[in-house]
Order: structure tokens, then sequence, then C-alpha cells
């Protein structure tokens, strides 16, 4: 329809004539109230921003010695960072002669990735950097959820191999 008419149309009707898709041919044009229509599309990006949450990253920091208590206690906290949709940096800190023993720490580090599968990737393996040995884990996206007696008998798998 020729551009006057559609003015006229939305001139009668009290109302705008927006073009929506100006690259097709030919172009896309609707009758509309436009003061409505750009506060709708405010409204619907004010929600969706209230929705998103970026993830924090949380370190957890122990040592290559560390005692089975403690490990089992940070892996329960790196754990429920997970859950709740945080990247996990996991720091192994060499002290004096410990650094000729890196493989104790890649231990600790491939129990956590192992104990953590079923809801984390490994976004960063195990990479010795000066005296620390790092990992980082991130949230499996939504949907990759297990119980929690599933991810109890895995960790309880993890502690029998070693």
């Amino acid at each position: 329809m020729p551009i006057s008419e559609a003015i006229e149309r939305a001139a009668a009707k009290g109302l705008d004539l927006i073009e929506v898709a100006p690259n097709a041919t030919p172009p896309v044009c609707r009758i509309m109230d436009y003061g409505k229509y750009k506060y709708e599309q405010s409204r619907r990006e004010r929600e969706a921003h209230k929705k998103q949450r970026a993830a924090e990253m949380k370190g957890i920091r122990m040592r290559p010695s560390i005692d089975e208590h403690d490990f089992q206690f940070k892996l329960k906290n790196i754990m429920k960072f997970l859950r709740d949709g945080d990247k996990v940096k996991v720091t192994v800190i060499f002290r004096a002669r410990e650094i000729t023993h890196p493989e104790f720490a890649k231990k600790s580090l491939d129990r956590i990735a192992e104990a953590t599968q079923d809801i984390a990737i490994i976004e960063k393996d195990a990479s010795l950097e000066g005296r620390t040995m790092t990992m980082v884990l991130s949230p499996k996206p939504a949907g990759g959820k297990e119980t929690h007696s599933k991810t109890e008998a895995r960790i309880q798998s993890a502690e029998n191999k070693d």
C-alpha cells in the first residue's frame, strides 16, 4: 500500500505508522501507538535484566598435603558455589620444598574434578604457574543438575579410590 494511504489510516485511528523491518522488500510497517510500544519494550528489557545474574568467581585455596577432612570440607564448599551458579578457582599453594612434588596437588585437583563432574565443567585444566597450581570450574548449564545423594555417592567413591 502507498505510504500516504498508510499514514492516513494511522491518523484516522489516532495511532502512529511505525517501520518494523526497513530492510525487507517492500519495507514492513505497522499501525500502533508508538509510546505504548516503547514502554512495553523497555519493560520487557527491565524484566530480562532483573533475571540476569553475573557469575562470580569464588576462590578456594589449599595445600598439597591437605588432610582428608579439610579436603571434604573444601569440596562441599566448591559444590555449594557451583550450585549457586558461581565459577570456582581452586588454587593449590606450594611452600618450600613442596614444589618438588606437584603430583600431590594434581591428584587433589583431579579428585575435585571427578567429584564435581556432574554439576561442573572444567573451564581451565590444572596448570602450574610459579608456586601455585590452579584449576577453574564453572557450573554446567541449567538442566544438568543431579540429586544430592548421587553427588555424595560420587564423593565416597572418590575417597575409596585413594
